[in-house]
Protein backbone atom coordinates (compact mmCIF):
# COMPACT_ATOMS: atom_id res chain seq x y z
CA UNK A 1 0.00 0.00 0.00
CA UNK A 2 2.66 2.52 0.99
CA UNK A 3 4.45 1.90 -2.76
CA UNK A 4 1.09 2.98 -4.36
CA UNK A 5 1.12 6.07 -2.48
CA UNK A 6 5.03 6.23 -3.04
CA UNK A 7 4.16 6.09 -6.75
CA UNK A 8 0.69 8.62 -6.51
CA UNK A 9 3.20 11.16 -4.98
CA UNK A 10 5.39 10.80 -7.82
CA UNK A 11 2.65 11.36 -10.50
CA UNK A 12 1.02 14.33 -8.28
CA UNK A 13 4.52 16.25 -8.67
CA UNK A 14 5.58 15.46 -12.18
CA UNK A 15 2.09 14.99 -13.90
CA UNK A 16 0.09 17.42 -12.19
CA UNK A 17 2.61 19.95 -10.84
CA UNK A 18 2.20 19.65 -7.21
CA UNK A 19 4.00 21.81 -5.22
CA UNK A 20 6.51 20.07 -2.52
CA UNK A 21 4.43 21.51 0.31
CA UNK A 22 1.19 19.81 -1.38
CA UNK A 23 2.68 16.94 -1.65
CA UNK A 24 3.80 16.58 1.70
CA UNK A 25 0.41 17.33 2.90
CA UNK A 26 -0.72 14.40 0.64
CA UNK A 27 1.68 12.44 2.13
CA UNK A 28 0.83 12.43 5.83
CA UNK A 29 -2.97 12.16 5.16
CA UNK A 30 -2.98 9.21 3.40
CA UNK A 31 -0.07 7.92 5.66
CA UNK A 32 -2.23 8.20 8.50
CA UNK A 33 -4.77 6.02 6.75
CA UNK A 34 -2.20 3.66 5.66
CA UNK A 35 -1.50 3.26 8.77
CA UNK A 36 -5.13 3.02 10.71
CA UNK A 37 -6.38 0.39 7.58
CA UNK A 38 -3.14 -1.89 8.56
CA UNK A 39 -4.67 -1.78 12.81
CA UNK A 40 -8.27 -2.55 11.02
CA UNK A 41 -6.49 -5.70 9.02
CA UNK A 42 -7.32 -4.12 5.66
CA UNK A 43 -4.46 -5.94 3.63
CA UNK A 44 -5.23 -3.95 0.12
CA UNK A 45 -7.56 -0.71 -0.97
CA UNK A 46 -10.48 -3.13 -1.91
CA UNK A 47 -11.13 -4.26 1.59
CA UNK A 48 -11.95 -0.40 2.67
CA UNK A 49 -15.66 -0.10 3.03
CA UNK A 50 -17.90 2.22 4.29
CA UNK A 51 -17.31 0.66 7.80
CA UNK A 52 -13.33 1.81 7.66
CA UNK A 53 -13.91 5.02 6.33
CA UNK A 54 -16.97 6.04 9.39
CA UNK A 55 -14.11 4.58 11.76
CA UNK A 56 -11.54 6.29 10.50
CA UNK A 57 -13.23 9.39 10.71
CA UNK A 58 -13.89 8.39 14.00
CA UNK A 59 -10.71 8.15 14.93
CA UNK A 60 -9.54 11.18 13.20
CA UNK A 61 -12.12 12.86 15.47
CA UNK A 62 -11.35 11.33 18.74
CA UNK A 63 -7.73 10.83 18.76
CA UNK A 64 -5.53 13.29 20.87
CA UNK A 65 -7.64 16.76 20.75
CA UNK A 66 -9.29 15.86 17.05
CA UNK A 67 -9.42 17.53 14.34
CA UNK A 68 -11.19 20.29 12.78
CA UNK A 69 -13.64 20.50 10.48
CA UNK A 70 -11.23 22.09 7.90
CA UNK A 71 -8.51 19.39 8.40
CA UNK A 72 -11.39 16.56 8.29
CA UNK A 73 -12.09 18.00 5.00
CA UNK A 74 -8.61 17.82 3.61
CA UNK A 75 -7.69 14.93 4.54
CA UNK A 76 -11.20 13.35 2.60
CA UNK A 77 -10.06 15.69 -0.28
CA UNK A 78 -6.81 13.77 -0.23
CA UNK A 79 -8.44 10.16 -0.05
CA UNK A 80 -10.77 11.06 -2.52
CA UNK A 81 -7.90 12.01 -5.20
CA UNK A 82 -6.15 8.78 -4.26
CA UNK A 83 -8.30 6.62 -5.00
CA UNK A 84 -9.40 8.16 -8.13
CA UNK A 85 -5.51 7.73 -9.27
CA UNK A 86 -6.04 4.13 -7.70
CA UNK A 87 -9.31 3.61 -9.88
CA UNK A 88 -7.48 4.86 -13.33
CA UNK A 89 -4.86 2.38 -12.93
CA UNK A 90 -7.17 -0.51 -12.05
CA UNK A 91 -5.23 -0.73 -8.48
CA UNK A 92 -8.57 -0.51 -6.78
CA UNK A 93 -12.30 -1.13 -7.57
CA UNK A 94 -14.66 1.91 -6.44
CA UNK A 95 -14.24 4.67 -4.09
CA UNK A 96 -15.25 4.32 -0.51
CA UNK A 97 -14.65 8.05 -0.05
CA UNK A 98 -16.95 9.25 -2.96
CA UNK A 99 -20.35 8.96 -0.65
CA UNK A 100 -18.98 10.50 2.02
CA UNK A 101 -19.42 14.30 2.34
CA UNK A 102 -17.35 16.77 3.85
CA UNK A 103 -18.23 19.10 6.52
CA UNK A 104 -18.78 22.55 6.03
CA UNK A 105 -16.42 25.10 6.62
CA UNK A 106 -17.92 27.56 9.00
CA UNK A 107 -16.99 31.46 8.04
CA UNK A 108 -14.48 32.44 10.57
CA UNK A 109 -16.06 35.97 12.17
CA UNK A 110 -13.31 38.30 11.85
CA UNK A 111 -12.12 39.74 14.86
CA UNK A 112 -13.09 43.57 16.04
CA UNK A 113 -12.51 45.85 18.43
CA UNK A 114 -15.67 47.70 21.42
CA UNK A 115 -15.53 51.56 20.42
CA UNK A 116 -13.38 51.93 23.91
CA UNK A 117 -10.55 49.37 22.97
CA UNK A 118 -10.30 51.40 19.87
CA UNK A 119 -10.34 54.96 21.95
CA UNK A 120 -8.04 53.27 24.50
CA UNK A 121 -5.37 52.30 21.21
CA UNK A 122 -5.61 55.19 19.75
CA UNK A 123 -5.15 57.18 22.58
CA UNK A 124 -2.61 55.49 23.74
CA UNK A 125 0.14 57.49 21.49
CA UNK A 126 2.23 60.24 22.05
CA UNK A 127 1.38 62.97 19.68
CA UNK A 128 4.60 65.31 21.03
CA UNK A 129 7.13 62.61 19.39
CA UNK A 130 6.95 62.56 15.85
CA UNK A 131 6.83 58.46 15.25
CA UNK A 132 4.06 58.12 17.44
CA UNK A 133 2.29 61.26 15.64
CA UNK A 134 2.92 59.38 12.28
CA UNK A 135 1.87 56.25 14.11
CA UNK A 136 -1.69 57.62 15.34
CA UNK A 137 -2.39 59.39 12.19
CA UNK A 138 -1.50 55.59 10.21
CA UNK A 139 -4.10 54.09 12.29
CA UNK A 140 -6.60 56.26 12.78
CA UNK A 141 -6.43 56.45 9.19
CA UNK A 142 -6.95 52.94 8.79
CA UNK A 143 -9.69 52.75 11.22
CA UNK A 144 -11.76 55.75 10.39
CA UNK A 145 -11.55 55.15 6.44
CA UNK A 146 -11.99 51.30 7.06
CA UNK A 147 -8.49 50.81 4.70
CA UNK A 148 -6.47 47.59 4.42
CA UNK A 149 -2.73 47.29 5.28
CA UNK A 150 -2.05 47.50 1.60
CA UNK A 151 -4.13 50.69 1.08
CA UNK A 152 -2.22 52.44 3.67
CA UNK A 153 0.99 51.59 2.42
CA UNK A 154 -0.25 52.86 -1.16
CA UNK A 155 -1.94 56.21 -0.09
CA UNK A 156 -0.91 59.41 -1.92
CA UNK A 157 -0.87 62.82 -0.52
CA UNK A 158 -2.89 63.58 -4.60
CA UNK A 159 -5.56 60.78 -3.33
CA UNK A 160 -5.97 63.09 -0.70
CA UNK A 161 -9.46 65.81 -0.86
CA UNK A 162 -8.92 68.13 1.78
CA UNK A 163 -11.56 70.75 0.04
CA UNK A 164 -14.12 67.88 0.50
CA UNK A 165 -12.80 65.54 3.12
CA UNK A 166 -12.55 62.38 1.03
CA UNK A 167 -9.69 59.38 -0.11
CA UNK A 168 -9.43 57.84 -3.00
CA UNK A 169 -8.98 54.43 -2.12
CA UNK A 170 -7.80 51.96 -5.19
CA UNK A 171 -8.24 48.67 -3.74
CA UNK A 172 -8.20 44.67 -4.55
CA UNK A 173 -8.65 44.63 -8.61
CA UNK A 174 -7.50 48.15 -8.98
CA UNK A 175 -11.08 49.28 -7.77
CA UNK A 176 -11.53 52.79 -6.93
CA UNK A 177 -13.54 54.00 -3.96
CA UNK A 178 -14.32 57.20 -2.53
CA UNK A 179 -14.37 57.20 1.58
CA UNK A 180 -15.10 60.33 3.64
CA UNK A 181 -12.82 61.14 6.29
CA UNK A 182 -13.70 62.53 10.03
CA UNK A 183 -12.24 66.38 11.63
CA UNK A 184 -9.86 64.17 13.83
CA UNK A 185 -7.76 62.82 10.67
CA UNK A 186 -7.90 65.94 8.68
CA UNK A 187 -6.26 67.44 11.78
CA UNK A 188 -3.65 64.71 12.23
CA UNK A 189 -3.29 64.31 8.07
CA UNK A 190 -2.62 67.53 7.98
CA UNK A 191 -0.41 68.50 10.86
CA UNK A 192 1.52 65.33 10.26
CA UNK A 193 1.93 66.39 6.19
CA UNK A 194 2.78 69.69 6.92
CA UNK A 195 5.30 69.49 9.81
CA UNK A 196 6.38 65.75 10.40
CA UNK A 197 6.71 64.11 7.06
CA UNK A 198 9.07 66.31 5.88
CA UNK A 199 11.57 65.98 8.44
CA UNK A 200 11.62 62.00 8.07
CA UNK A 201 11.81 62.70 3.86
CA UNK A 202 15.81 62.87 4.12
CA UNK A 203 16.05 64.35 0.05
CA UNK A 204 13.64 61.66 -0.87
CA UNK A 205 11.07 62.54 -3.22
CA UNK A 206 7.69 60.76 -3.98
CA UNK A 207 3.92 61.26 -3.24
CA UNK A 208 3.37 58.17 -0.79
CA UNK A 209 1.88 60.03 2.72
CA UNK A 210 3.15 57.17 5.13
CA UNK A 211 7.06 56.81 5.10
CA UNK A 212 9.49 55.74 7.26
CA UNK A 213 12.53 58.02 9.23
CA UNK A 214 14.97 57.13 6.78
CA UNK A 215 12.30 58.43 4.16
CA UNK A 216 11.25 55.62 2.62
CA UNK A 217 7.48 54.02 1.63
CA UNK A 218 5.95 52.31 4.72
CA UNK A 219 5.36 48.77 3.85
CA UNK A 220 2.62 46.37 4.62
CA UNK A 221 5.32 44.18 6.68
CA UNK A 222 6.83 47.39 8.14
CA UNK A 223 3.23 48.78 9.32
CA UNK A 224 2.39 45.17 10.33
CA UNK A 225 5.27 45.26 12.64
CA UNK A 226 4.66 49.45 13.78
CA UNK A 227 1.10 47.96 15.20
CA UNK A 228 2.34 45.12 16.59
CA UNK A 229 5.21 46.71 18.56
CA UNK A 230 2.59 49.82 19.78
CA UNK A 231 0.24 47.19 20.87
CA UNK A 232 3.43 46.01 23.23
CA UNK A 233 5.78 48.84 24.28
CA UNK A 234 1.79 50.95 25.18
CA UNK A 235 1.32 47.60 27.54
CA UNK A 236 -2.27 47.25 25.81
CA UNK A 237 -3.67 43.69 26.38
CA UNK A 238 -5.40 42.93 23.33
CA UNK A 239 -5.15 41.35 20.12
CA UNK A 240 -4.88 43.56 16.99
CA UNK A 241 -3.25 43.27 13.17
CA UNK A 242 -4.32 45.56 10.96
CA UNK A 243 -7.56 43.60 9.49
CA UNK A 244 -8.82 44.08 12.84
CA UNK A 245 -9.19 48.02 12.79
CA UNK A 246 -11.03 47.52 9.08
CA UNK A 247 -13.22 44.82 10.61
CA UNK A 248 -13.75 47.28 13.97
CA UNK A 249 -14.59 50.51 11.16
CA UNK A 250 -17.44 47.60 9.35
CA UNK A 251 -19.11 46.33 12.53
CA UNK A 252 -19.23 49.78 14.38
CA UNK A 253 -20.48 51.09 11.04
CA UNK A 254 -23.17 48.42 11.23
CA UNK A 255 -24.15 48.79 14.96
CA UNK A 256 -24.63 52.64 14.77
CA UNK A 257 -27.41 51.57 12.15
CA UNK A 258 -26.00 52.53 8.41
CA UNK A 259 -27.41 50.73 5.44
CA UNK A 260 -25.29 47.41 4.49
CA UNK A 261 -25.09 48.33 0.79
CA UNK A 262 -23.17 52.10 1.99
CA UNK A 263 -20.78 49.79 4.48
CA UNK A 264 -20.16 47.72 1.37
CA UNK A 265 -19.46 50.71 -0.56
CA UNK A 266 -16.89 51.85 1.94
CA UNK A 267 -15.40 48.49 2.18
CA UNK A 268 -15.11 48.47 -1.73
CA UNK A 269 -16.60 44.92 -1.32
CA UNK A 270 -17.56 43.64 -4.91
CA UNK A 271 -20.78 41.44 -3.52
CA UNK A 272 -22.60 41.85 -0.53
CA UNK A 273 -22.58 38.87 0.93
CA UNK A 274 -18.76 39.73 1.96
CA UNK A 275 -20.09 42.56 3.65
CA UNK A 276 -22.72 40.21 5.57
CA UNK A 277 -20.54 38.38 7.41
CA UNK A 278 -20.21 41.69 9.66
CA UNK A 279 -24.00 41.89 10.45
CA UNK A 280 -23.15 38.00 12.40
CA UNK A 281 -20.79 40.49 14.32
CA UNK A 282 -23.04 43.16 14.92
CA UNK A 283 -25.41 41.15 16.31
CA UNK A 284 -22.81 39.19 18.37
CA UNK A 285 -22.28 42.31 20.00
CA UNK A 286 -25.32 43.18 20.74
CA UNK A 287 -26.30 40.46 22.11
CA UNK A 288 -23.33 40.41 24.30
CA UNK A 289 -24.76 43.90 25.01
CA UNK A 290 -27.90 42.88 25.90
CA UNK A 291 -27.29 39.78 28.06
CA UNK A 292 -24.70 42.28 30.24
CA UNK A 293 -27.43 44.38 31.00
CA UNK A 294 -29.70 42.12 32.29
CA UNK A 295 -27.60 39.85 33.84
CA UNK A 296 -29.00 38.67 37.64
Amino acid sequence: MEEYLDDFIVNLTTVNSGSAHTADSYRRDISRFIDFCGQEGCESFNDVDRTVVMGYINHLRTSGKGVSDRTLARNLSSLRSFYRYLNERGLAEGNPFTAVKSPKKTAKLPDFLYEDDVDRFLGCFDLNDETEYRNRTMFEIMYGCGMRVSEVAGLKISDIDFSNKVISIVGKGSKMRIVPFYPVIEELLTHYLQSIRPHFLNGETHDFVFVSNRGKKLTSRGIEYILKKSVSDHGLVMQIHPHTLRHSFATHLLSAGVDIRVVQELLGHANLSTTQIYTHVSLDHLREAYDKAFEK
